[in-house]
Parts: C-alpha cells; structure tokens; sequence
C-alpha cells in the first residue's frame, strides 16, 4: 500500500545509549577544534613555528589562513560525493571511522612540527583538518534517524553541548600540564597534537560501539565513482523541490565563513590585538566551552518549540553584536576607562565579548544543523549532509582566505568586521525559508520514493 505525504510513519526514538554513543563524537573531536585549530596550534604555528618576520605577523596569518581554506576546500569537492555513496551502501560508520582514523594519524604527527618547518605543518593541517571535517558531516548524517522530526533540535544541541564539555576537559589538561603557546614553552606544549590524537580516540569509542547503521545496502552494478556522480547529479537536478533546503544552504554558506574566521582566528586576535596574558587567554578557554555548551543546550530546548528557523535567526543577531563587541573592545575599554575613571585592561573586557560569543558559537551550529535534518529524506541524509558540509566547508574557504587577504592589507582588527557583514547577508537569505514548507518537501520525497 503507497504512503501519503501527510501519514508516513515518524522516525522512532533511538535508544539512550545509541544518542549518548552519537553525541560521544561530537565530545571527542572537540579536543581537535579546540585545541589544534582554534586555540593552541593556531597560536603556536602563526607566532612561533612561522612568527613575526616584521610584518606583523601578516605572513603567518596568512599561511594558516591558506591551510585551512586548502583542506575545505577538499571537502566541498568530495562532501557530496561521498555522502551519496554512503546513502547507497550503507556505510556511514565505515566513512565515519576512516576519518576517525586518519584524523588522528595526521594531528599526532603534529609534535614533529618545530619551528621553521613551516611546510610540515601546512600538509598536516590540511591532511588532519580535511579528514575531521569530513567526519562532521558523516557523524551529522546519523542524525534523522535518532529521533522524530519535533525532537532533532534538542538531539543536536545535546551532542554540541557535550561537545563543548569533552572541549573543557582537553582544555583543563592543556592549560594544566601542557602551558603556553610560545617558544619558551616549545618542548612541553608541541605534545598538543598527540594529546589530542589521543582524547579523540579513546572517547570516540563509544559512537562505533553504540551507533546503528541505518538502511539497506544496494547492490554494487556501478563504480563508486559512478554511483556518486549519478546520485549527486540526480539530487542536484532535484534540488528544485527542497528549494527552502537550497536556499537555507546559500544562508548557512554566509554564516559558517563568519564562524570559521573566529574559530580560526579568535585567539590569534586574542594574542595580536588585544594582547592578553596567558592567565586572561586561560580563562577564556573555560569561558567559550561553558557559554558554548549552555547556548547548544538552551537554544536546542528552545528550536523544538519557536521553531529551528527562528532560532537560527536569532543565533545570528547575537553573532552581529558579538562581532561588533570584538571589534570595538580596544577603543571600548580606553572609552570607559576615560569617562567612568576607571582601569580597565581591553583583555578583561574581551572575556565578557567571550560569553556572547560562546552562546553565539553553540547556538547557531546546533540550529543549523538540526535545521538540515528537517529537510533531509531519511534515504537521502548522508548525501544531503554532505551537502550540509559543503556549505560549511565553501565557507570556510571564502571566509578565512577573505579574512587572511584582508587582514594583510588592513590587519587583524579592521577586517574582524567581514564577519559582521557576512552574518548580515546570511539574515537576509534566511528569510525566505520556509520551515513547514521545507519538512513536507522531504515527507513528499519519502512518500514517492519509499518502498
């Protein structure tokens, strides 16, 4: 008997165990973000291993900022493919653990990079960066089918919440036993790579233990290649009829260049412009990791009842004021200190810039990627995740190579503000994206293609 659009059977709830083993994942590879892209590495590879060569350290920024553009772009061209390949064997934990594995290959040779061997940190950052980028959007694929349409918000905001709890704890043992980024500290603090190697693979476990795969595998008459070319040319031809899907994407596009810019480059500005102790920079570690995971899981209860697309917006306003906020702290302080009489240093007014930009940074991840799942046929999840990673990764490329080519010109503190502009256009697009239109898309699909 066929199956309406209007009375397909809602997704069954995964058990506890099998949510708490998918959201493991997300706890495990933040040790990876955290402490290699956004905060310790980044530090260490652009003021010590490449340094100041009397430009301001331009050069270097610049170099991170191609590394890391270098390995998004591989994910955009091979996110989609891979996604469809995926769908039709099913075999997402086998992608999954393939990036898994190569992801802490690549970041525990990261020990070898001392200062000067600028080029062995490039293709260790682009090989490691590439394989857990390619793993977020596999561990993202899993996502519809843990739980019904209505609960997918608080699903995603619990595996980025404890996300954010797995990223205090690698931080607390950074801050703890490892030290400061700097060339004093070089012996101790190049153990950053194996260390988070380490924590990723260990706490993954759980996700490839718990973890189903879900759907039926199709018979292998083609080529992977093949049969990834025909699916993704197949979803691209119909990609007219999850055009609120098509278009939230171009959305996300403009926010995930800003939120790459300040992953990437948060505490190198942290470093450059505001100039913090080590003390102050420790602190803002523990700061973004708890107003992070509280902005995942108080925004994540909230999408499931205002609506994912809502919130979404929200996230977003609150990243416009927060980009304003870093931009303006510097003249800030030296404002408030004139008028209030007061002695404020700009690096303590840059934590409390840290607590909106926490929530900000939870918030609107977990959002768009539950907003995704909404849109996403069951049978088609990985390969419209994979797009979902395109989209995220493009913007990687065109957010962090704009901001590297700016800031060479402008520097670090002018160009912050392309990231403000960049969530504004992505406001603007989001508009026009219609929620209910968008899930009824995908019962459509479902009820027309399922067997």
């Amino acid at each position: 008997m066929s199956v309406t659009a209007t009375d397909a059977p809602a997704t069954p709830w995964a058990s506890r165990k099998e949510i708490l083993g998918w959201a493991m994942f997300d706890f495990a590879n933040q040790a990876y973000t955290l402490l290699i892209i956004t905060v310790v590495f980044g530090e260490l590879f652009t003021t010590v291993i490449v340094g100041d060569r009397g430009d301001g350290y331009r050069l270097a920024n610049f170099l991170w900022s191609l590394a890391l553009a270098t390995s998004y772009l591989l994910v955009v061209i091979t996110g989609p493919l891979c996604g469809a390949v995926m769908d039709y064997r099913a075999e997402k934990k086998r992608f999954l653990f393939a990036s898994y594995v190569v992801t802490i290959v690549a970041t525990a040779l990261l020990y070898f990079v001392a200062p000067g061997y600028v080029w062995l940190g490039l293709i260790l950052i682009v090989v490691s960066n590439y394989a857990y980028s390619m793993g977020e959007s596999f561990i993202a694929a899993f996502l519809p089918g843990l739980g019904p349409p209505e609960s997918l918000g608080r699903i995603s905001g619990f595996g980025w919440a404890l996300g954010y709890v797995g990223g205090l704890f690698a931080a607390g043992f950074t801050l703890v036993v490892l030290g400061e980024a700097s060339a004093e500290n070089f012996e101790r603090i190049r153990w950053v790579g194996p260390f988070a190697a380490g924590f990723f693979l260990i706490t993954a476990i759980p996700t490839f233990l718990w973890v189903k795969e879900r759907g039926t595998p199709q018979p292998v008459a083609l080529s992977y290649r093949a049969i990834a070319w025909q699916r993704v040319s197949t979803t691209l031809h119909e990609l007219r009829r999850f055009r609120d899907l098509a278009t939230f994407l171009v959305s996300l596009l403009f926010s995930m260049a800003g939120v790459y810019i300040i992953i990437a480059f948060a505490f190198i500005y942290g470093a450059q412009v505001i100039g913090w102790e080590e003390s102050v920079r420790n602190l803002m570690f523990i700061i973004v990791q708890i107003t992070a995971a509280a902005g995942a899981l108080g925004f994540g209860a909230i999408q499931d009842r205002i609506g994912t697309r809502v919130t979404y917006l929200i996230t977003l306003v609150l990243w416009v004021a927060a980009i304003l906020a870093i931009w303006a702290t510097p003249s800030l302080t030296a404002w408030l200190n004139a008028a209030l009489g007061l002695d404020w240093q700009a690096q303590h007014l840059f934590l409390l810039v840290g607590c909106l930009a926490g929530l900000s940074l939870g918030s609107s991840q977990s959002a768009s990627r539950a907003l995704v799942g909404l849109f996403s046929p069951g049978r088609k999840a990985a390969e419209f995740f994979g797009f979902w990673g395109l989209a995220n990764k493009l913007a990687g490329v065109v957010g962090i190579i704009g901001l590297g080519a700016l800031q060479s010109v402008v520097g670090l503190q002018a160009s912050i503000l392309l990231c403000a502009a960049l969530f504004v256009v992505a406001i603007l697009i989001c508009l026009f994206v219609d929620q209910a239109r968008g899930m009824q898309a995908a019962r459509d699909w479902e009820a027309r293609n399922g067997s």
